[in-house]
């Protein structure tokens, strides 16, 4: 579904230069921390864009928010092209945000709204697999380009640039799905709050969720610098590769809720992402690239279920007038998971080095992780969600 093609482009801008950030460190001379920050801005843009204009799709209709989207998309790509300091990463991350918080409401919906009749169940996959796979195949486009073509730094950019491009024309060319349009004035921010009947659900679901977003975050933020400083793998492809396995992980494991079920996808899910953790620990212990990509499998596809699990079981349970806000506010926090920990890692980086960094996060999320697995085993969601 061309739809589906528009969103992988979209989320691919917002990873593409994740197998970069060494390159940026030679160019501007900055710390590991830096390097944390920059790619925690993106977040912080999802996040303000997720709760001021999450439905403005719902008003406006669903292509003019997706052309923004892909408007900070170029903008972004554009930054990184012209960057001459730190400042243009802050900018192109912060662009990058609005671009991806525009794009995971709308564009989910759209490409649901655009099946044929009888085809809800493949539209669905199309969206997971364009969402997570999208967010693969950015690092794994920038790391080829850095390794075996010329200009590592600008080359990606250019081709997603053209890629913007392509996908705006395709846009236009597509029928809007909203039939009642209303002015942009109408929209209002979104107030994220708890039902009561949502709360014990919502306590392991955000858990889960935000442990399995912090991963993300700590592997497609340090993981190439690890990978380079430890492993001495200074390929740009390979650093790309395993990041893209993460993802594409993810994108398995939430299609595999389907035949696991819901009631029991949440409680498997955090025990993957237990064992994403300790194989993340034991590469860091033993400097081992195979334990890295298994923890990426492993991790990946644990965040895969639970997050997806974790989503159904929160819309279940929240009362029709607030499933929006609910959900908003489950977002928000995985968002909160893929910024606040991978700062952390890079404040305690700079005083212990990137592999005590690494094993106090790990240790950290495993807590919260199996604090939240323990809840399920005993007071289980319910499995008709």
């Amino acid at each position: 579904m061309l739809s589906g093609a528009v969103f992988v482009v979209c989320m691919a801008g917002t990873t593409l230069p994740t197998p970069l950030y060494g390159l940026y460190q030679e160019k501007f001379g900055f710390s590991e921390l830096t390097v944390t920050v920059v790619y925690a801005v993106y977040a912080f843009g999802v996040i303000g864009v997720l709760l001021l204009t999450g439905n403005a799709s719902d008003a406006v209709g669903r292509r003019p928010v997706l052309l923004w989207g892909l408007g900070f998309s170029a903008a972004s790509a554009i930054c990184f092209l012209c960057a001459t300091g730190l400042g243009w990463l802050y900018a192109g991350r912060l662009l990058s945000g609005l671009s991806a918080g525009l794009f995971t409401g709308a564009a989910t919906a759209y490409v649901m709204e655009l099946a044929p009749y009888g085809g809800t169940s493949r539209a669905t996959f199309v969206a997971t697999a364009a969402n997570m796979g999208g967010l693969g195949c950015g690092p794994l486009l920038s790391g080829v380009l850095a390794q075996y073509a010329a200009w590592p730094l600008y080359l990606p950019f250019a081709v997603h640039l053209a890629l913007v491009a392509w996908s705006a024309v395709v846009l236009l060319r597509l029928p809007e799905t909203v039939r009642e349009r209303r002015p942009l004035s109408t929209v209002r921010p979104q107030r994220p709050g708890l039902p009561a009947q949502v709360r014990a659900v919502f306590g392991p679901a955000a858990i889960a969720s935000f442990v399995g977003f912090a991963l993300f975050g700590v592997f497609t933020s340090v993981s190439p610098a690890f990978l380079a400083q430890s492993l001495n793998v200074d390929n740009h492809a390979v650093s790309g590769l395993v990041v893209a396995l993460a993802f594409f992980a993810s994108t398995a494991g939430q299609l595999a809720v389907g035949r696991v079920g819901m009631g029991r996808s949440l409680p498997l899910g955090c025990a993957a992402l237990l064992a994403g953790l300790a194989l993340l620990a034991g590469a860091l212990r033993w400097d081992l690239l195979v334990l890295v990509v298994l923890s990426a499998l492993v991790g990946g596809g644990g965040q895969g279920l639970a997050f997806r699990a974790a989503l159904s079981a929160v819309a279940e349970a929240s009362p029709a007038d607030r499933r929006a806000a609910v959900i908003s506010m489950l977002f928000v926090v995985a968002y909160a998971g893929i910024s606040v920990p991978v700062i952390g890692v890079g404040l305690l980086a700079v005083h212990i080095g990137l592999e005590g960094a690494g094993l106090v996060f790990i240790v950290c999320m495993a807590v919260l992780v199996s604090t939240a697995a323990v809840y399920l085993l005993r007071r289980p969601v319910p499995a008709r969600t």
